[in-house]
């Protein structure tokens, strides 16, 4: 098998598996996925063609590399899984890292807290702005108070 024929196989595959089993987006299964690939694939047609014509190549292949096997203007047939794979990881990722955006953090308790954190600053501790010792003494640091020139409206 062409070297480029089995690289594009391997990434179709690899790519399915990512979508599927690894970030369990599983956008292969939807319609919007495979209406975002025939959008790409229309203007594919066009810009491969473009540079892979007959006449004028702007790209060479390899002839000991790919199948042979051109569609559409001239181009191989590989380009359209690669481009597959390309749209599919790009979406995938994509999907995962929205949702885990999306996913609510943590619920922090009390003993996850700084410790000396009391319930005058919020139960924040130095995230409040202050610092506290271990005893819970305060060691200042935080943002001092507002005067007039530091309220919103007030004039100069």
């Amino acid at each position: 098998m062409p070297a480029y024929t089995a690289i594009t196989l391997i990434g179709m595959v690899l790519t399915v598996l990512l979508d599927d089993v690894v970030l369990r987006t599983r956008l292969v299964r939807t319609a919007t996925f495979w209406i975002s690939l025939g959008i790409m694939f229309f203007f594919q047609i066009f810009v491969d063609g473009w540079l892979t014509r007959a006449r004028d190549t702007i790209v060479f292949y390899n002839p000991d590399d790919f199948s042979g096997i051109r569609v559409f203007f001239h181009t191989p047939i590989e380009d359209f899984g690669f481009g597959f794979a390309l749209i599919l990881a790009t979406l995938s990722v994509w999907q995962a890292l929205r949702r885990r955006e999306q996913r609510p953090g943590p619920v922090r308790t009390r003993s996850d807290d700084d410790a000396g954190s009391d319930p005058a600053d919020g139960g924040l501790g130095a995230a409040a702005g202050g610092h506290r010792g271990g005893d819970g003494t305060d060691l200042g640091g935080g943002a001092p108070p507002a005067g007039p020139r530091d309220r919103v409206g007030s004039a100069p």
